[in-house]
Order: C-alpha cells, then structure tokens, then sequence
C-alpha cells in the first residue's frame, strides 16, 4: 500500500495533540503511588516488580522507577518489592502510607550472606524470566561472577541464555533464535547503536559499569519497538549517586577502567565512565592469542582429500610448507587499542519530571602495516628467488551516539518519554600490498589490495506515552522519526570500484498498544505499529499480539505473534577463501529489499520460590534477506550493483529448555536449545541450505556459589559445528583482452559442518575492604582443557590442489581482575 508523507505527518500531528490533551487533562484516582530507587545513590531502578503479597497482583516500575498499583487494601496488604541483583523487601502498608507518595529503598545484592537478614525468592539471582513471553532480565552487577576475558561482560552473559547462541566466542554480538547481530534493535538510553564490539568481537562495546538495567525481548516484543525483525534489547545507564561524591577504578588483563559520579546538589548527577586497552603499550598473552586469529601470515595449511570433507586440524603456529615452497617465519609488530566512554547528565527539575543528556563513544584502531621478505625455490629450473611484501593493513571502527531525554510522571496514569538521539557507525579497512619478486635475472612488481569504507548516521526522535485506564487497561502509545544516512564504498587494487552505495531514507512511524487484564488469570496484548519508508513509498502495517494465562498457581501459559519490517541492513558479503564479512546499507527498491518477518510463540513455565522451568517454541518466518557474493563475477565486467546482491527467505525454528535455581548459596541455570535455521537463495544455490549461523543443538549450564565473601563460578558450552562452503577446484578463462583470469570452483553452499564446539570456564572472586574501601578482585579462566574450537577455515587453490587452514579460537587462557569503589 503507497501513501505521501504528508499523511504520515498528519498522524503525528495528532499524535502530539493527543500527548499534550493526555498531560493536561488525564486525573484519576489512584491507590498506590512511588518509586523505587537504591538506598545510598537514590538511583532510580526501572523494571522492578511489585506484587501484593495476598492476593498475586503487582505492577512493574517504569525507565524511572515510578510505580502506581490500583485498588490495594489499605491496612491488611503486603508489598513484596524485588529487583534483580538487589535485596528483596517486605513492606507492610498502612492507611497513611496510601495516602502518601512512597519512596521505596533496595540495597545492592552483597556476597555476604551471613548478614542477609531477609532472602526472598529472586535475591541474588544474575537473571529473571518474566512473565511476558521471551522476555529475560539480567543484573550488570551480579554477573561480574560468570568468568570472563578478564571483566564482566553484557552480552558474553546473554549468550549463556537459551536461544541466544553462545560458541561464537569471536564475537561479542547476539545471534538470537536464528537471527544475525543486525536483526537486533540495541538501544541504550534511547539511541541506536549498530556495532557491538571490541578487539574483533571479543568483548563488547558496552562498559557494565556505567549499565544499570538490561531487558532482553527474544521475539514478540510489543508495537513500541520497530526496525528490528529478531529482537529488541534496550539497556539503561546509570544516572549516578545525587548524595555524595563517588567512583570507581579497575583493571583487567586488557584494559583499565573508570568511573565519577559527581552529585549536583541533590537534583541530578553527573556520571563519566571510560575503559582503555593497554595492548598498545602492553602485549600480554591474551592480546597474542587474539591477535594470531587474524594474522594471515603464520598459518598452516594441509590440502584437502578429493570428493570428500575437508579435514580438521591445522591452526595457526610458526611457518610451515605451502605449495612446494619455504616460507620464514615473520615478526609483526602491530600497533592496537580500543576505548570507549560514557558520559550522563541527569537533572531534576521537579519531583516529576527527568532531563537526562547522554553521549557514548567507542573506537577500535589497528595498524598492522609491515614489509617482510621470503626465499624460496620452485621454479622448473630450481632458481633461487625472494619475495618482498610492503603491506598497509589499517582497520579502524567504532560508535558515536547521543541523546536528549526528558520524561514527565504528569499524575499517578500518565507518563511521557521523548528522547532526540544520534548514532554513527564506521568501519575503515585499507588493506594493500606491494609484492617484488627478485630473481637471479628479472625483479617483477605487482600491487593487490582492497579499501572499504562503511559510514552509517542515524537522526531520530522518539515519543512514548504510557496511560492507565483503570485496573484492565494500560494503553501505550507513540511514534518515531528516523532519518539514514548509509554510505559503502568497496574497491579492489585501488581502481576498481566493486561497490559504491550512497544510501538516505527517512522513516515514520506511529504505534498503539494495550495491556488488557481480562481477568485475574488471563492477560491480553495488542498492538499496531505503522511505519512509512520514503525510499519505497510504502506504509507497512505490523500488528502484534501476545496473551499469558495463569493455568494454577504455579504453572503459566504464554503465546506471542508479531510482524516486523526492517529498514537498514547488514549485508553479508560472502568470501570463501578468508571467511564472511558484512556491511550496513539502506534498504530499497532494487538490489536490497525491506526484510520482513513473522513471528510465532508459544510456552509454558513452572515457577516456585526457588525454581524455575520454562518451555518455549518459536518458529521465525523471513522474508527479503540479502547477501553480496562476487562468485559469479570477474574483475572488469560490468556489472550493475543489483546484480551482485542476492535476495532469499528463511525460517528459523526451535524448542528452548530453562531450569533455573533462583535462590540460595548455589544458583545458577541450565539451557538447551533444539533449532535449525534454513535459508533458500535460489540463485545462489539450486536448494534450500542452512545458514551459516544454524545449529542443531546447544547445551549451556552455568553455576555460581557463594562461599562468605568468595563468588566461584563456572559454564560449560557445548553446540554442534556450523555450515560452511569449500571450494573444489580452479579453472582458467581467457578473457576478450587477452589477459587470463583464474576462478575458484565452489562447491555447494554450506554443505560442510565444523566439529562441534564446546569449553569450560571457571572463576573466583572475593569481595574485601582496602583503605577503607570497597574492593572486589578475582581470576577467570577461559577454557579450561584447552579445547581448539575452530572458527572458520580459509582456502587457496594451487594447481587444481586445494589448501585447507582451519582458524582456531583461543585455549587455555588465564586472567585477573581487580576493582576498587570508593
């Protein structure tokens, strides 16, 4: 269906009209109103739940950590008031209490259990299943136990969750129920960051110190999330401590880090957070073993058997026989660092209304230029020869992102957000090489190389506003405007211009949805999300809806149904000899369509105080995926763009399995998860193959106990290899101009597997006072048998003989952590 943007404009008009009648004149009684906010700091905790204790019912709190609870009795209830990683708390209400507006105070989950006075169930839990579907909650702060790289991470602690892949250890971002890194909607504090990692993929880009909330939407998330066909993730900074002057410093096998909090005379707070790498400066063993996974020069290469599977094994190591030929072993000395900063401003200029500004920046920067040189023998009369590399090999990317935010709690029924935010992501890789082969009577020189340069800028504005209408209904309603701006260039050997895309849209949207308690079991929501893309000229209705019944007391059913539209893409851009590498572009009309997906759920859960096991089906309908192959290109033909982009379906569909022990001394999960993920490109292949990302069966089992102020904790991962193509073969083609060019045969797509993947980490942490202060330091060992997991193979193709090189991951690796609050 087309329609002109003025119409969408009209939508928004009364939108805001809508907005400023509800803040005026929205009055209504209430029962109950507060907020909850961490004793000591004051820092408001959003997502925490309040039931009353006799009869089930509760509410969660707002991103401000308001509250309001309908039609409790005054002096016969009790509040049960929870958040994770914090100290649950009773309350019992009186009728003065009700007539006040409460400020409810949690402390911080401590490893000190000897002092726990109280212990209600979720205390000390690192994650929460909520009762919405697909939904997961986890706690920054408590998962500092799980071993790590060296320091708690956000989203190494969401790949130990069911249906969120956990064996892609090069990679910080979320495969989530078959769906790749771009199909999630990653927003902190409003705005759109795009990429999610460090140093390759191996941590990611959010410091966990300055996160003090994260909701994880699996699939079915509601209509107020768009752009996004997997699942939406929306993080909170912390605003910082209003009363006192504090921070904190601390230091890992990587990087070191801090943290201010400067109060603003009990208004506001002012919070900066920033983490540095010293791999420029220090080179410790962590830093070489991840280094070596993309260093092509020292690999090892054996060939692979004909007609059949080719074989494990390999890996990186010193100079070895490629081709017939000896190769020395090179030192590189690269150049190497990441940081990342996060600043927030937060005032109160009233008890009901937040102004918040937040900026965030993070830059990885590589310089692994060098020459070398090699002597080898080959030729058919054995003539001595050298072979000198000048190579540039420089890669840099990162985010900048802000935003603007300001949120009124207008009365006890109403309340808006509107947040004006910015995001910009780059990457920049110039790689290219001068090769001067010297014999005893001619010296040769040729140049290769490519250049890519992806710049994505992204301008929006968002308004959500929440309004209860009595004790059924709470309607949600808002809207969003985005404007792209998505440029790629790719060029081979400096001439050729592969690809060159300058990408700009603007999309609209506006959406409704109500939370609608049928009765004291059964919960309904329903909503409509309708987004105009100025680049298609369409408007793209997404209705979605999702429903949770309470069968008894302990058991709860739980279904979901969506649509999703996604707008920007990252596109992969298929290499077989060195493995997939992807890109950000616009959707449009031609080579790169809007991807759509429809998505189908269903499970039951069974929870008491202490456990909790939960079911989920999904299934994941997609439609308009994209891939960038050059396989069936050859250099100097014209080629249209379009031609280069390939458009598929795919399905993605599993079980997921959770068992949770939520309280005690030892708690922890186990997770499976049953799934396949297929994709049908037919013009890349004549039959449906499996993506790369699918696999069969993960298996994830995490633990953590604490012992006084000692925290051990181990997870153990365990997945089935996934797909990957091979080549087979080469052959020659003599063009029209009479230079000869040489294709690789590749064989059917994806229709190789991996071995299966698995590894062991464990960790200690112990929680002390120095000077006074609160300390934490510990040690973390990754993969504890040193199993080599492979990540990818890479391929070259010799005289019809295929070379093989299996990539392997990171063994056995040791590190230490220290951390310091005052």
């Amino acid at each position: 269906m087309k329609t002109s943007l003025p119409q969408t404009f009209r939508l928004w008009l009364c939108l805001a009209l809508s907005t400023i009648a509800f803040g005026v004149a929205a009055q209504g009684s209430y029962t109950l109103q507060g907020s909850i906010r961490e004793k000591g700091s004051e820092e408001s905790l959003p997502n925490a739940t309040i039931v009353i204790r006799q009869n089930g019912k509760g509410t969660v709190t707002n991103q401000d950590g308001y509250f309001t609870l309908l039609n409790v009795p005054s002096d016969t209830s009790t509040l049960l008031i929870t958040y994770i990683g914090y100290r649950s708390q009773l309350l019992k209400l009186s009728p003065d209490k009700i007539q006040q507006r409460l400020t409810i105070y949690l402390e911080e989950e401590v490893n000190e259990l000897e002092e726990i006075v109280f212990s209600a169930p979720g205390s000390g839990q690192m994650i929460r299943a909520s009762e919405n579907i697909s939904q997961i909650s986890i706690s920054p702060a408590q998962m500092a136990a799980l071993p790590s790289l060296g320091e708690k991470d956000i989203f190494r602690s969401l790949q130990l969750l069911p249906g969120v892949s956990g064996s892609n250890e090069a990679s910080s971002g979320l495969y989530v129920r078959g769906g790749t890194p771009d199909q999630n909607l990653i927003l902190l504090d409003g705005f759109t960051v795009y990429h999610v990692d460090h140093f390759y993929g191996f941590f990611s880009a959010f410091n966990a110190d300055a996160i003090k909330d994260v909701q994880l939407y699996k699939g079915g998330f509601g209509a107020q999330y768009g752009g996004r066909i997997s699942s939406a993730m929306e993080l909170t900074g912390k605003t910082g401590n209003v009363n006192q002057l504090s921070g904190k410093l601390g230091l890992s096998a990587v990087n070191a880090n801090a943290m201010l909090e400067i109060p603003l005379g009990g208004k506001g707070a002012l919070l900066v957070a920033g983490r540095r790498s010293y791999t420029d400066i220090i080179q410790n063993g962590l830093y070489n073993d991840i280094f070596d996974l993309y260093n092509d020069g020292s690999a090892q290469g054996q060939a692979a058997p004909a007609g059949g599977q080719p074989p494990t094994g390999g890996g990186f190591g010193g100079g070895g026989r490629r081709f017939g030929r000896e190769f020395q072993q090179n030192t590189v000395e690269p150049t190497f660092f990441f940081y990342d900063l996060n600043a927030k401003l937060s005032y109160n200029p009233s008890d009901r209304d937040i102004i918040a500004l937040s900026v965030y920046r993070g830059a990885d920067d590589l310089d692994n230029s060098r020459s070398t040189q090699n002597a080898f023998s080959g030729g058919n009369n054995n003539t001595d020869r050298t072979l000198s590399t000048d190579t540039k090999d420089v890669l840099n990317w990162g985010n900048r992102s802000s935003s603007l935010r300001w949120a009124r709690q207008w009365n006890g029924r109403f309340y808006t957000n509107a947040i004006a935010a910015y995001s910009n992501y780059y990457s920049v890789r110039d790689r290219s090489s001068n090769i001067t082969t010297t014999s005893a009577d001619t010296v040769t020189t040729r140049s290769n190389g490519t250049a890519e340069d992806n710049d994505l800028q992204d301008f929006t504005f968002r308004l959500d506003n929440e309004l209860l209408i009595g004790k059924s209904h709470q309607l949600g309603f808002g809207g969003q405007l985005t404007h792209n701006d998505i440029n790629y260039n790719y060029t081979l050997n400096d001439t050729l211009d592969i690809l060159s895309r300058k990408d700009e849209g603007m999309l609209s949207a506006i959406y409704v949805q109500d939370i609608w308690k049928l009765t004291d079991r059964l919960s309904l929501t329903a909503g409509l999300r309708a987004s105009y893309f100025d680049v298609t000229e369409e408007l793209y209705y997404e209705p979605r809806a999702s429903a949770s019944y309470q069968l008894t007391e302990r058991f709860r059913l739980k279904a979901a149904w969506g649509k999703y539209y996604q707008f920007a893409n990252r596109i992969v851009r298929e290499d077989v000899s060195q493995g997939s590498r992807d890109f950000w572009l616009l959707a449009d009309d031609e080579s790169n369509s809007v991807s759509s997906a429809i998505h189908y759920i269903g499970g039951i859960s069974y929870e008491t105080e202490d456990y909790l096991f939960d079911v989920e089906y999904y299934q994941k309908e997609m439609e308009g995926l994209s891939e960038f192959s050059l396989r069936f290109s050859r250099p100097g033909a014209d080629i249209a763009d379009s031609q280069l982009f390939y458009e598929g379906t795919g399905i993605a569909r599993g079980v997921e399995f959770l068992l949770q022990k939520k309280s005690g001394a030892f708690n922890g999960w186990v997770s499976y998860t049953l799934g396949e993920v297929v994709h049908n490109f037919p013009a890349l292949s004549d039959h449906a193959f499996y993506a790369l990302h699918d696999q069969r069966h993960e298996l994830k089992i995490v633990g953590s106990y604490q012992l006084g102020n000692w925290t051990f904790a181990s997870t153990w991962i365990y997945a089935t290899g996934k797909p990957y193509s091979a080549p087979y073969g080469e052959y020659e083609l003599n063009l029209l101009d009479g230079a000869t060019y040489t294709y690789v045969s590749v064989g059917e797509k994806n229709a190789f597997r991996l071995p299966d993947y698995h590894r062991l980490d464990l960790s200690a942490s112990l929680n002390f006072q120095l000077f006074g202060q609160k300390a934490n330091a510990g040690m973390s060992v990754f993969n504890l048998y040193n199993q080599e997991n492979i990540w990818y193979k890479e391929f070259e193709v010799s005289e019809g003989e295929v070379i093989e090189t299996d990539v392997s991951l990171i063994g056995f690796t040791p590190s230490l952590f220290f951390n310091i609050s005052f």
